[in-house]
């Protein structure tokens, strides 16, 4: 199968891939205790709907979004709420939390199957809006508002985005090997909801594996309702970004500025689409994902499938703890994640991965001077001027910098994956936009 590739920049990092890409999803006891942040989605933090010593069942709600985008949280255990208190985040810092303890003697919650394809479009959609479902990627937009184009947009196309082209991450990866049919039934349940028959699923030629898989299952449900078919990508980072995607599969590009409905295509994570099938087929709410745990700075490395609100420290310790030589813990993966600084944070319903990474792995020494060998630019798969950004904010004029397109950066990293300055452009990039925000 030949691989289809995005026009401009783009990087090839060192995959580490091979740590977990074998490894079958394995499925974590549920902990004493969780920790939900009301922050788990792009929009307003959602309010509790419980109160401290009420008891909870596995799959209830305890938060809702009232106004503006958002997403329902669902309880992952049964137990008591034990508090409301402000939590370690992995992206926030902190945010207040709903801290329930587990009831070790409630037994494990079990779904009936139903049958979707006597449901309707909008019947499938008011489901995945109660499951609380957001994109899985890590942006965590709410799938149910991403499945609601305008009626002037002609959407004809949905993408299944198979490409994790982040180093590390193996989630979508064994999910796609493991559950192919589930995946793609979830992607029947998409082309329902957004009344189209065309499915692309894009996979990196490095995952022959998920593509043998894909191929079997999608060629078994295509038919007179649905076309789904798979396309192999070449492996180039960051191939699993919407505007690259599209230009990949399609040829389409996307206005600066613009959405991918402007172009006619709905773009969905596999692991989003997979809630989504357990949503249509199941009305099981998301309150649980297959999480990478990997890197050479812990015991063992794993594709867990945790429960949401697991905090990091129980999961360090069902997997044998930390080794000696750990230098780094990041949220994702070591392109666009976070660094964090204590195994407090729990897991997030956009949780993809989490690294632990001994001095082998990443290097902590500090930036130089911007030497203006213009390879960031050269790099960037949005062809900005990354390193006009960084100066301008280390001079304190980040608020000057949206001529150079700095909110079309989507913060991928390929500018500081070959600066030879080892200078921190991704960061320098969120600084502008902030002081752009501050100053409008």
């Amino acid at each position: 199968m030949a691989g289809v590739t995005f026009a401009k920049g783009g990087v090839h990092p060192a995959e580490h891939k091979e740590l977990t890409e074998h490894l079958a999803i394995e499925e974590m006891p549920p902990p004493a205790e969780v920790a939900l942040p009301l922050s788990m989605h792009f929009g307003a933090p959602a309010k509790a709907v419980v109160q401290k010593k009420q008891e909870v069942q596995e799959g209830d709600v305890v938060a809702t979004v009232e106004k503006g985008l958002g997403a329902t949280i669902h309880s992952s255990v049964t137990g008591t709420v034990k508090a409301i208190e402000p939590r370690p985040h992995p992206t926030m810092v902190r945010c207040d939390a709903i801290i329930i303890e587990r009831d070790p003697a409630a037994p494990p919650r079990v779904y009936e199957p139903v049958d979707w394809l006597k449901l309707s479009g909008e019947q499938l959609l008011a489901r995945v809006k109660e499951a609380g479902i957001v994109g899985l990627g890590g942006a965590g937009f709410p799938t149910h508002v991403k499945l609601s184009p305008p009626p002037t947009a002609k959407v004809d196309t949905l993408i299944l985005n198979g490409a994790e082209c982040e180093p590390y991450l193996t989630t979508d990866h064994r999910l796609m090997v493991e559950m192919p049919q589930k995946v793609v039934e979830g992607a029947k349940v998409l082309l329902k909801i957004l009344g189209i028959r065309e499915a692309v699923i894009g996979i990196e030629l490095n995952k022959p594996d998920a593509i043998n898989a894909m191929n079997k299952a999608a060629e078994a449900a295509s038919g007179s309702d649905a076309t789904i078919r798979v396309q192999g990508m070449t492996v180039k980072y960051p191939q699993g970004s919407e505007k690259q995607l599209i230009y990949a599969l399609t040829g389409r590009s996307v206005p600066g500025g613009g959405l991918p409905f402007d172009v006619g295509v709905i773009v969905q994570n596999i692991s989003t689409t997979l809630a989504v099938f357990e949503a249509a087929t199941l009305n099981k709410p998301l309150y649980e994902k297959v999480v990478t745990f990997s890197g050479r700075g812990i015991k063992r490395q794993a594709n867990l499938k945790v429960k949401v609100g697991t905090v990091l420290s129980d999961v360090v310790n069902y997997l044998g703890g930390t080794t000696p030589d750990l230098l780094k813990i990041v949220s994702g993966g070591p392109m666009m994640g976070f660094a964090i600084s204590t195994l407090d944070v729990p897991i997030v319903k956009t949780s993809s991965g989490v690294l632990f990474l001994d001095k082998t792995e990443t290097d902590v020494s500090p930036h130089g001077p911007c030497i203006h060998c213009g390879w960031c630019i050269e790099a960037c798969p949005m062809g900005l001027q990354p390193k006009e950004v960084a100066i301008y904010v280390e001079a304190g004029k980040g608020h000057l910098t949206e001529k150079f397109g700095v909110f079309d950066c989507f913060e991928c990293g390929c500018c500081a994956f070959v600066c030879p300055a080892r200078r921190p452009l991704v960061q320098f990039a969120r600084l502008a936009k902030m002081a752009i925000k501050r100053g409008r």
